[in-house]
């Protein structure tokens, strides 16, 4: 057995999606909860490569664990082609809704993790996220739809479409709204609980508001009322949500590539990256270049070598490297408190065909890590 999937430290999560895997998101408030979006679409292969960037380099995810509160990660959304070698019946999209137990498959007692639901959808899902209880679910991708997932009754609601596809999404606590974003260079709102009424008929509107950004969004995240949106030609805007007329800051990335991965910090004192050709930066809002060189503790990165580390920015130091996996790493998510992280391994074409050919293409594989001290950087004294 590979020890990537070691059964005494990782519980493999049954049913995973037959294709690569985009997006996982953990529950806010159960540590065991998880949705997981994927493109798992053999049939979108076919006239859709012209819409898509090109990642063509390792790009990592990111997870900046904060002293004393729940970790927080990047999540990638991975636009890319369907792997055309993935079993005939994967022509369904998928979100899956899991539970992980506390025991490998079919071995004593105990509970055993299990999917919970599975949403089917028209096209390939890049991003989910939860609501502030963790009762609904939401999606977007490739078919421009924003769905809301009722994760009790299985029933899937439509609250509106973009004009492009969906590339990012976030709850905010702070209003009470889904916000989306999308390669149509808009930041959408949405309030679930206030349709407005169709004036010709249709269906109702969920959106609250709409705002125009000057490139394609590729990743958005929040913390508290501040937004943070990185957009192609390596732009970088900060809004505080309660006035979205006009970003509070707008930025250039520090690093030289397409902007693949963002996660705010917890605290609310700034954000990190990751580019496409595997580079990470820690940046905070305020912009004085003293804050600026401050140090933060401990992150974790994975990406297209098979890897996930986890390092200490302080001292600029790797503690530690698990195990590779089997395929590139597409998305990471760490729970609410810190003990685990859910980890896919799916190819995520940055060889291409060729890839595909030399192995690269093997079924995703979902899991979830036990977590101990080696998240955590040398002195730490928080809870």
């Amino acid at each position: 057995m590979s020890e990537y999937n070691d059964p005494s430290t990782t519980l493999t999560l049954p049913s995973p999606p037959l294709d690569s895997i985009s997006s996982i998101r953990y529950h806010p408030t159960n540590p065991d909860l998880l949705l997981v979006s994927s493109w798992d679409a053999a049939d979108w292969l076919v006239g859709q490569h012209t819409l898509l960037p090109s990642f063509t380099r390792p790009h990592p995810s990111l997870y900046l664990p904060p002293a004393a509160r729940p970790p927080a990660y990047l999540r990638p959304c991975t636009p890319r082609l369907a792997n055309p070698y993935a079993p005939s019946n994967s022509n369904v999209k998928t979100v899956r809704y899991y539970e992980s137990g506390d025991i490998p498959p079919n071995s004593g007692t105990g509970r055993q993790s299990e999917q919970k639901a599975k949403f089917d959808h028209r096209a390939p899902v890049l991003a989910c996220t939860f609501n502030e209880d963790g009762s609904r679910g939401y999606t977007g991708g490739l078919d421009t739809g924003v769905r809301e997932l009722d994760l009790n009754t299985e029933r899937i609601t439509h609250l509106g479409t973009h004009s492009d596809s969906i590339s990012s999404m976030a709850w905010s606590k702070a209003s009470n709204n889904l916000i989306t974003g999308s390669w149509d260079r808009t930041i959408r709102f949405w309030d679930p609980r206030s349709p407005t009424p169709s004036t010709s008929g249709g269906a109702p509107s969920f959106q609250t508001s709409s705002y125009s950004t000057p490139e394609r969004i590729y990743a958005l995240d929040l913390v508290g009322n501040t937004l943070v949106v990185a957009m192609a030609s390596r732009l970088f805007h900060i809004y505080d949500i309660r006035k979205m007329d006009t970003p509070a800051q707008q930025r250039e990335s520090s690093l030289k590539y397409m902007t693949r991965s963002l996660a705010c910090m917890p605290d609310g004192q700034g954000y990190a990256t990751a580019s496409v050709e595997g580079r990470i930066a820690v940046e905070y809002f305020d912009p004085k270049p003293e804050v600026q060189e401050k140090n933060y503790n401990t992150f974790a990165s994975a990406g297209s070598d098979g890897t996930l580390s986890i390092w200490d920015h302080k001292v600029k130091k790797r503690l530690r490297q698990y195990p590779k996996y089997p395929n590139p790493v597409s998305a990471i998510a760490f729970n609410c408190d810190g003990t685990k992280v859910a980890v896919a391994a799916s190819y995520t074409w940055d060889e291409g065909e060729e890839g595909l050919k030399k192995g690269s293409g093997a079924l995703p594989w979902l899991g979830v890590r036990k977590l101990g001290e080696e998240v955590r950087p040398k002195g730490w004294s928080g809870n």
